[in-house]
């Protein structure tokens, strides 16, 4: 087993190559970790690599689990991000083996084209509904709007930040709850009138309301026909959802920092929540997020996989091969990549009529080029992402 590193857009990725000793026969994976890149870089190099020496690939399930227990005390994102990069190249590799591309192996598709959604933001209702607008032009039916609060640190929008570089790379502008709660159900609500109903719109509140805020914000954008309401919590206060949920009729979309399979279980239960958003390689890879679809389509709850830059057309690609053929999937999130990632990885599958679609070549079908990866080395630990620097309004540390 071989790692790399390389930022083509960047944020960092981790890229796990598994080789076996028939020539030319080889699996990738993803491990990417952009805040603890270099620590599950350890993990893999250490101790998962060489684990991995002398074993049958096609033991999958053996494997992963015999990896999961080796660090005794299970668990945590590092050692699950390193697992899942390790799982998705097993699977790479068997179905290259079978010369089968990679969704055959999960029983095929039940559609041709998975959904997908993109990302807009703007400083007021009337930019934003012109770039959902450009969005449909490019075909897309399902549009995540983010809107920017003046004076505040607003997340997937740059319009409520500073002009100044280094005030805004310093994170100096707080988050403020009260003006976010002012002004976002109020924009989202008017880009709502000005784009009409053929369009599915998504909002990312990214963990930032405690309990009492985020039933506030449900109550103001009830009638705004949201598709879904993602993270409108953080992981710690998710036993809110409950109430949260009987109480408002918004759909929510919560997971992305979920890093066990097992964090799902109570919310699947009510179900508490209407979409899990998967995040494959920090799960601890395919072998684990496929039981949990399943469990998902048996609770009647969607999918919406993860799916920003940050993390790499490896994964992106394995968690379609995955979605394409489940009953529960709901949309999947689309990254617009820079250039220089379709050189890193030939492959990478764009969008295309507002949908993804699987190669047929066997594998996941998306191969990494080591010497174009060479050409844009990974930012310092903490130059990519920040996010311990948020503060609210009162100078306390923030969620981000």
């Amino acid at each position: 087993m071989r790692t790399f590193l390389t930022a083509p857009h960047g944020c960092p990725h981790l890229i796990v190559r598994v080789e076996t000793n028939e020539p030319g026969l080889y699996g990738l994976g993803c491990a990417s970790d952009p805040q603890r890149t270099l620590a599950v870089r350890a993990v893999l190099d250490g101790y998962l690599g060489p684990m991995l020496v002398g074993r049958d690939p096609d033991d999958i399930e053996d494997i992963h689990r015999l990896l999961l227990n080796s660090g005794y005390w299970r668990g945590g994102s590092i050692e699950s991000n390193a697992l899942g990069g390790v799982d998705v190249a097993l699977w790479d590799l068997k179905a290259k083996r079978l010369g089968a591309p990679l969704h055959s192996l999960f029983g095929g598709r039940v559609r041709q084209r998975a959904d997908a959604y993109t990302h807009v933001d703007g400083s007021d209702a009337t930019e934003i509904a012109e770039q959902v607008a450009a969005a449909r032009e490019r075909s897309f039916r399902h549009v995540r709007v983010q809107v920017a609060v003046p004076g505040a640190d607003t997340y997937g929008a740059a319009g409520g930040g500073p002009a100044d570089a280094a005030a805004a790379r310093e994170r100096r502008v707080p988050w403020d709850s009260a003006a976010y709660l002012r002004t976002v159900p109020k924009a989202l609500a008017r880009v709502r009138e000005l784009v009409g109903d053929e369009v599915e719109l998504l909002h990312d509140v990214h963990e930032r309301l405690d309990p009492r805020q985020a039933r506030e914000f449900l109550r103001r954008v009830e009638d705004t026909a949201l598709y879904f309401v993602e993270d409108l919590l953080a992981p710690e206060d998710a036993g809110h959802f409950a109430r949260l949920h009987a109480a408002s009729p918004v759909p929510l979309a919560v997971g992305e920092l979920f890093h066990d399979p097992k964090q799902f279980l109570a919310l699947l239960d009510g179900p508490d929540i209407d979409f899990a958003r998967l995040r494959v390689p920090t799960l601890g890879g395919l072998t684990p997020a496929r039981k949990l679809a399943a469990l998902c389509e048996l609770r009647g709850v969607r999918l919406a996989p993860h799916g920003p830059a940050d993390v790499s057309p490896v994964a992106q690609a394995a968690t379609l091969a995955m979605t394409i053929g489940s009953h529960a999937f709901g949309v999947q999130e689309a990254a617009t990549f820079h250039p220089a990632v379709l050189e890193v990885f030939p492959g990478t599958i764009v969008p295309v009529d507002g949908g993804l679609e699987p190669h047929d070549r066997p594998g996941h079908g998306v191969d990494f080029d080591e010497v174009a990866a060479r050409r844009h080395p990974v930012p310092e630990p903490l130059e990519h992402d920040r996010w311990a620097l948020l503060r609210a309004t009162d100078g306390s540390v923030h969620r981000p």
